[in-house]
């Protein structure tokens, strides 16, 4: 029978990192998919203006990368990771994502009938 003789501080301290490293992945998975979803829908609406119509589902996208690029810094960060270049860089986030980072939706408005 094996008996861990690490004082419980250690093992505790252990623990955490463990989690915070799995909610980091977590975290860069759901930044890539929201950048990889904004992506095909440029890719399969490549005009050169976007209509109106496609503008407010496009922007969504946008919003959503940029919710999940937030999480990811603000997680980063409370790891004591303080520099978000490296995730610009890394993930090739588009500057209009990056500027709605952190933004929260406006509500959408009630439809009359």
């Amino acid at each position: 029978m094996s008996r861990d003789l690490r004082p419980p501080v250690d093992i505790l301290h252990y623990e955490i990192v463990q989690e915070q490293a799995s909610a980091l992945g977590r975290m860069g998975r759901t930044l890539e998919q929201a950048l990889t979803r904004l992506r095909e829908f440029d890719a399969a609406h490549a005009l050169p203006e976007v209509p109106a119509s496609m503008q407010a589902a496009r922007r969504k996208l946008v919003m959503e990368a940029g919710q999940a690029l937030w999480m990811l810094v603000v997680q980063r960060e409370s790891s004591g990771l303080r520099d978000s270049r490296h995730i610009m860089r890394t993930y090739n986030v588009p500057a209009e994502v990056q500027r709605c980072m952190g933004l929260v939706p406006a509500p959408s408005k009630p439809t009359s009938t």
